[in-house]
């Protein structure tokens, strides 16, 4: 996020999206390369991705982020993108060929290299740039890094000394006058302060770097986790009883929904990125707008899974994913702007806590408690029976009657953070492009 803060949304659902494609190349590996074996699983997910993790490690690093648009990495962005829904769409289709034909080990591991090399694609943007390195003295950087702190470039000892290297343009101009107008006031503080008529600095507005206690006391801090919190633990508790709910409805093979879902969510991870940033530069329309949608269309699947009618189950499906990935895209680059990049991470990771949070409270207390209750009936209360499967509509009905409800309380609160943020959001996005707050008193 610091190192590409003009392109946040794209950024987080490229991440997100890739993420999102993680259960069906887990799935992959686990069903060709590991045989099934849930003992393998187990040891490649407990050494084998910690030691992938520890050695990408080394080029995960800070680098100094363009000082306006750049048509190479706008460039780099899209190819990106484009390799990443090639590898869905290459996950998509071989999950079904393997589950319809019965196909052999050498057609099964030909498939599974070919899923490494795509997801391996974005690899060719480091190594053309290294083979063909640009002159980036032509495309400078800015004495100040956009919408953070100076820790985003150097440090804070060489920030002050760091000259532009940019023709001024209009932008950069404006923002000069900014750093010029908001050292002149940081001298009129600081003459203040020695005359004992200031006690203490002001405290940060929206779209500058909040530490964690300042933004606790902030009622949008609150209402964008309540809106994640309901978005997401809604859509976790889906994802956690897929098997669940899929045999109760009938279809048993489970591995076509999680395909699906997983498909859809990195559809929705994506997308929501990339629109969001979209209508963000075109119009200004803050981000949060597309959880209110996404969260409406949340009610409506709730209601067609309660329904239970035949033929919804796959829709119901794939409409759920691709909002629960929109949730998990939006809530990344809006929390960096509200809140800034310097203490982003303990903000993001605290915001993440909405996912198991609402897992234990609507999954684990809520759909748990009521689909024992019918698998106990079903059986008779014969309570002792514990590998009993709950059958048929009832199973799931209050479950999602009562997340449609919370989705209703959900888009709500989404509508009101949407008011409340908006002139934030015009004032960080004027003409299209990022700009720092241009004053005090925004």
């Amino acid at each position: 996020m610091r190192n590409f803060p003009l392109s946040r949304g794209t950024v987080a659902g490229i991440l997100k999206g890739y993420g999102g494609l993680s259960a069906a190349v887990y799935t992959e590996i686990y069903t060709t390369t590991l045989h099934k074996s849930s003992s393998e699983l187990l040891m490649f997910l407990a050494l084998g991705v910690p030691l992938i993790c520890f050695t990408m490690m080394y080029f995960i690093r800070p680098c100094t982020p363009a000082s306006g648009e750049d048509s190479a990495q706008h460039g780099h962005f899209l190819f990106t993108q484009a390799a990443s829904v090639v590898l869905g769409s290459y996950l998509l289709t071989t999950t079904i060929l393997n589950d319809i034909f019965s196909l052999s080990a050498s057609i099964s591991y030909t498939f599974l290299a070919a899923m490494v090399l795509l997801l391996m694609a974005p690899l060719a943007i480091p190594i053309k740039m290294t083979l063909n390195p640009t002159n980036r003295s032509k495309s400078g950087i800015l004495n100040q890094p956009v919408g953070s702190s100076e820790s985003m470039l150097q440090g804070e000892e060489n920030a002050d000394r760091t000259e532009p290297l940019l023709t001024p343009s209009s932008s950069t101009a404006s923002l000069g006058s900014f750093h010029k107008n908001d050292s002149v006031s940081e001298i009129d503080m600081l003459l203040a302060e020695g005359e004992g008529a200031v006690k203490k600095k002001r405290r940060p507005r929206r779209g500058e770097d909040f530490k964690f206690t300042e933004a606790l006391v902030k009622v949008d801090f609150w209402l964008l986790f309540l809106v994640y919190f309901v978005g997401v633990g809604s859509g976790v508790t889906v994802l956690n009883n897929l098997a669940q709910i899929g045999i109760a409805q009938g279809v048993h093979n489970t591995t076509m929904l999680l395909s699906l879902f997983s498909f859809c969510n990195f559809l929705g991870r994506l997308g929501g990125g990339a629109v969001s940033e979209h209508f963000l530069r075109s119009k200004t329309i803050p981000r949060t707008i597309w959880m209110t949608c996404t969260q409406v269309i949340m009610v409506i699947t709730y209601l067609l899974f309660a329904s239970a009618l035949d033929g919804t189950l796959y829709a119901a499906i794939a409409l759920l994913g691709i909002c629960y990935g929109v949730q998990i895209s939006i809530m990344v680059p809006t929390v960096s702007e509200l809140f800034g990049l310097k203490h982003f991470g303990i903000f993001y990771n605290f915001m993440s806590l909405g996912n198991p949070l609402g897992a234990f409270l609507f999954s684990g207390l809520l759909a748990g408690y009521v689909y024992d209750n019918e698998a106990a009936k079903q059986q008779g209360m014969n309570l002792l029976n514990s590998s009993a499967s709950c059958l048929g509509p009832n199973c799931f009905r209050l479950t999602f009657l009562v997340l449609a409800g919370v989705c209703v309380v959900g888009s709500i609160l989404s509508i009101i953070l949407t008011m409340r943020i908006r002139p934030v959001y015009q004032m960080l996005y004027s003409g299209g492009s990022f700009r720092l707050p241009q004053n005090s008193d925004h």
